[in-house]
């Protein structure tokens, strides 16, 4: 058996591995390491372009954290990833982001039934075939989606600055995560009101980057840009990523507002402004976060930067299983089916190998079933939808629990004890 498989990011990565562990011959196709998107900087596959958390692992209270408890139980060759390079992150898996690439790239080389190839690919290869081109898909690529698809769909991702955490001033910030969860996984940067009026103030004022591409695209609200939510109201940030509840420092101070910095490196010497993602100038950046007494004299090792991302209309053109309606061998995966997040993009890369092997081996395909993440996003992306838009994991998606169950937590325990009884079920069903 042989399958071809476009881009090696999560989802590209995620599904050669599997397959080629169970024996198909996988062509692996990259523009890395001859080209680069706008947004890729490093030579390896699987890059994070964005932040380096993989949000919350706890899969009885998190949603996210339930997906990646099932990819775990399916055989995910990420999470594997993920969980060898994993740096503290209190309830997060946040990971090294370097050592976590290259395990990816060194694992994906090495493994005897993957051939990979350094080229751009402009037109949809022959089945069978998987493409997992990711939001950044090429220009020609997307020209060839749009002609075989129709209209495509693009929205605009931010990242946020990261800074070093040698310069940053420790009398005007603290260690600790809310509530005292994480114990000292992040640095906490308070501000008093006058000082985050101040920032507010600046913030609506500064200059942003490419203003009039910006201003014509919608954006995803999971990757709102810091100054697009200032621009809602002064409150929006203290009520969003900036609360203060539950935030003290070690005399139990409390404070008006809070910028909490998240490791980027198992070294913890590079921090990254959580929720701060940006599409303003980098000078703009750093005269507008300095203004966070914390950041007066920090040195900033990445400015935050906006990506294009790109998506089909998958109600319109895939199936439960990730397979092209008019042709069956033929699967997406990733970003551009509308999945949104690191670990959904390599859930569905993960999916749409297990589908390829199913019917590689003359076996109909297995779709898991919506009391589970993975069967939550799969109905999400052929679900008719009048306007589609991209999908986190989030416990919305699952089918509605057959128990009344008031408290909260109570509630998501229930729901992920059965997802992971389905997801096993699941498993068994497949060859």
């Amino acid at each position: 058996m042989k399958i071809n498989i476009v881009g090696a990011g999560l989802a590209g990565c995620e599904a050669a591995y599997y397959l080629a562990e169970r024996g198909v011959k996988v062509t692996l196709y990259d523009i890395k390491p001859q080209n680069f998107t706008p947004a890729h900087k490093n030579k390896n596959l699987g890059e994070l372009v964005c932040s380096n958390s993989l949000k919350g692992n706890d899969p009885f209270s998190n949603a996210c954290g339930l997906l990646k408890e099932e990819m775990r139980l399916l055989g995910s060759f990420i999470m594997e990833a993920a969980d060898k390079t994993a740096i503290p992150a209190g309830g997060a898996l946040a990971v090294d982001r370097d050592e976590f690439a290259k395990y990816i790239t060194e694992k994906i080389f090495s493994h005897p039934n993957i051939r990979f190839i350094s080229e751009e690919i402009t037109n949809i290869p022959q089945s069978p075939c998987i493409i997992a081109t990711g939001p950044l898909t090429s220009d020609k690529l997307s020209a060839a989606l749009k002609q075989k698809l129709g209209e495509d769909l693009h929205f605009y991702d931010a990242s946020a600055p990261i800074v070093s955490k040698d310069s940053l001033d420790f009398e005007r910030c603290f260690l600790g995560d809310r509530y005292g969860k994480g114990g000292d996984d992040y640095i906490n940067c308070p501000m008093d009101k006058d000082e985050y009026i101040r920032f507010i103030e600046e913030l609506n004022m500064a200059e942003r980057a490419i203003l009039h591409d910006f201003e014509k695209r919608e954006i995803f609200e999971g990757c709102m840009p810091v100054e697009v939510m200032a621009a809602r109201g002064v409150d929006t940030l203290r009520f969003g990523p900036f609360k203060p509840v539950g935030m003290q420092d070690e005399k139990g101070n409390k404070f008006y507002a809070v910028l909490q910095l998240r490791k980027e490196n198992a070294e913890g010497t590079a921090y990254n402004l959580v929720g701060c993602q940006t599409n303003l100038k980098f000078p703009e950046q750093k005269r507008v976060f300095s203004l966070i007494p914390a950041l007066k004299n920090a040195e900033f090792l990445r400015y935050g930067v906006m990506h294009r991302n790109t998506f089909i209309n998958s109600p319109l053109h895939l199936n439960a299983d990730f397979s092209l309606k008019e042709d069956g061998l033929c699967f997406f995966a990733g970003q551009i089916t509308g999945v949104e997040g690191y670990v959904e993009s390599a859930a569905s890369g993960l999916l749409a190998a297990i589908h390829a092997l199913q019917k590689l081996s003359g076996k109909s395909a297995v779709i898991p079933d919506n009391s589970t993440i993975c069967g939550g996003l799969s109905l999400h992306i052929c679900t008719e939808s009048k306007h589609f838009q991209p999908m986190n994991a989030n416990f919305g998606i699952l089918k509605a629990s057959e128990v009344k169950i008031r408290d909260k937590k109570e509630r998501y325990r229930y729901l992920a004890e059965r997802a992971i009884k389905e997801i096993k079920n699941f498993k068994e069903k497949l060859i």
